[in-house]
């Protein structure tokens, strides 16, 4: 009996859509998030991982280390200075950079993980 319920319940649902054009709204978490860094704060996406060695082993998802290079995804406005003035970044979007291991907070935005970090935490930009 509950089963009934609950097609019936999908079938108006579904007509509701047709009604309204043919168009059905997606969930709020569908869309992408944005995210702009403040101050002097970098966004960072990592790179993968390598799955194998040189001599190749291929390593299991416990065993690889987390790189510690990554591509710049967003940069803040910069530094405030005490004149006012803002200091203008040393990496821009795009770059590959290199940071310390322990750099950063780790956080997770649309699936994907990204480290948000001090442009002083960047220890050189690899060209």
């Amino acid at each position: 009996m509950a089963k009934a319920k609950r097609s019936k319940k999908r079938a108006a649902g579904a007509r509701s859509a047709k009604k309204a054009g043919g168009r059905v709204r997606a969930a709020a978490g569908a869309r992408k998030t944005r995210i702009r860094p403040l101050g002097e704060k970098i966004l960072i996406k990592r790179l993968q991982a390598e799955e194998t060695t040189r001599g190749g082993i291929v390593l299991p998802d416990t065993a690889k280390e987390k790189p510690q290079k990554g591509t710049v995804m967003a940069v803040g406005d910069g530094r405030l200075l005490d004149d006012g003035t803002r200091a203008p970044f040393q990496v821009k979007v795009g770059d590959t950079v290199l940071f310390a291991s322990y750099a950063g907070t780790e956080i997770k935005v649309d699936g994907e993980e990204m480290m948000l970090m001090d442009e002083s935490e960047v220890l050189a930009v690899l060209t």
